[in-house]
């Protein structure tokens, strides 16, 4: 929306100048709309100089409520920075000696879009009811979105961070779009909560910092709508090194690729019949169900294999145990489980025969058959995935 078209009872506007950040916070406390557009914002834009007694800001259209461990400031108004310069530091949150006595609820839009701060962005337990827009920005200090609450449409595409990034414990109610974001010097996630679609695609850590996502939350992680995110997450730890981090993260992403294709992220949209037949349709992924995540990790999970391979035989080894299954070269033996488990393991590891061999009738056979090409394939991939997850770099 262009700032020539809004209609509004109390605005604060100004379109390519100088603006004190004092003029900003006055305009705040009298309750007025912000739309600026194409400005440099000069002093500091620290919404706590509204309750410095020397600063004498007019508060009486503000509402602030007494929370038992901190204030409650709601601006009902919207805030439009468009194309803006923040020559210093911008703080919607409580100070840094007392961080969490502060909370910024914002009734409204605010929209930052395309705009620059040269010092720290700190939002902190701040409280987004409409959307919050930060396409196209630029941050050149750290940046503190820290138990924030997101209800509306959380935009930061293209957005470049040149300072660490913290996010954690923010709540992401509806769409959080990072679309292209640039993350110089990393982010945190921990303890971040996605309630609705996401969007990580092209975003990417130009230094060797690796995000940290403690106890991440996706609301929508059964259509694979947190592949984005590890997708990006793995780019990040690759670029770093950290290449352990780096095949986890690969697997969370081939999981919820998985989970995309058998499902989609229009499922709850669909008809019932709709759904039949996209549960119908998702028969054709169960060999890489089976195959690709359950037996052999994507290649990251080498164990799989190996328990896989031990419940081959010892299940194998129940038939051959059978009197008559095996035959032996030279004395006769009495069969017993671990005779049979003997025969199961060297056809297992395609070891050959030596004084054992199945019984010639057709299930015995086969099932030997069956048992050294699961085993020959089944040692393979081991090998494959125990040299993919400790030969790196």
């Amino acid at each position: 929306m262009s700032i020539e078209n809004r209609k509004l009872t109390l605005l604060f506007q100004r379109e390519k100048q100088n603006v004190s950040a004092n003029d900003i916070l006055a305009a705040l406390a009298g309750g007025e709309d912000i739309a600026i557009n194409q400005c440099t914002i000069t002093g500091a834009l620290d919404i706590n100089r509204l309750f410095d007694p020397g600063e004498k800001f007019q508060m009486a259209a503000l509402s602030i409520t007494q929370a038992p461990e901190q204030k409650i400031l709601t601006l009902a108004q919207s805030i439009v920075f468009d194309k803006c310069t923040f020559e210093e530091n911008v703080v919607f949150s409580g100070p840094w000696d007392d961080k969490d006595s502060l909370s910024v609820e914002f009734s409204r839009d605010v929209i930052f879009n395309s705009s620059q701060f040269s010092g720290q962005a700190r939002f902190r337990n701040a409280a987004f009811r409409g959307t919050a827009g930060f396409d196209g920005c630029t941050f050149g200090g750290v940046v503190t979105f820290n138990n924030a609450s997101m209800h509306g449409d959380a935009k930061f595409r293209t957005a470049v961070f040149n300072g660490y990034c913290l996010f954690g414990g923010t709540v992401f109610k509806d769409s959080a779009r990072f679309t292209n974001t640039h993350f110089v010097k990393g982010a945190n996630f921990s303890h971040v909560k996605f309630f609705s679609h996401t969007d990580f695609d092209g975003v990417y850590s130009s230094s060797r910092a690796v995000p940290t996502f403690d106890s991440i939350f996706f609301a929508r992680k059964k259509y694979g709508d947190d592949e984005s995110f590890w997708r990006f997450a793995k780019q990040s730890a690759q670029e770093a090194g950290h290449y352990r981090l780096a095949g986890d993260c690969f697997y969370n992403e081939r999981c919820a690729n998985l989970r995309k294709k058998s499902l989609g992220p229009d499922y709850d949209s669909l008809s019932l019949a709709g759904k039949i037949a996209r549960a119908i349709s998702a028969v054709r992924l169960l060999p890489e169900l089976v195959f690709g995540k359950m037996l052999f990790g994507y290649g990251e999970r080498p164990v799989r294999v190996v328990f896989a391979g031990a419940l081959i035989i010892f299940v194998c080894a129940f038939f051959y145990a059978q009197p008559g299954a095996v035959h032996f070269r030279g004395p006769v033996m009495k069969e017993s489980f671990l005779q049979g488990l003997y025969f199961s393991t060297i056809t297992f590891t395609t070891l050959g025969y030596g004084d054992l061999y199945p019984a010639t009738d057709a299930f015995h056979r086969g099932l030997s058959m069956i048992e050294a090409v699961a085993g020959s394939c089944m040692m393979a991939l081991f090998v494959i995935s125990l040299a993919k997850r400790f030969s790196r770099g």
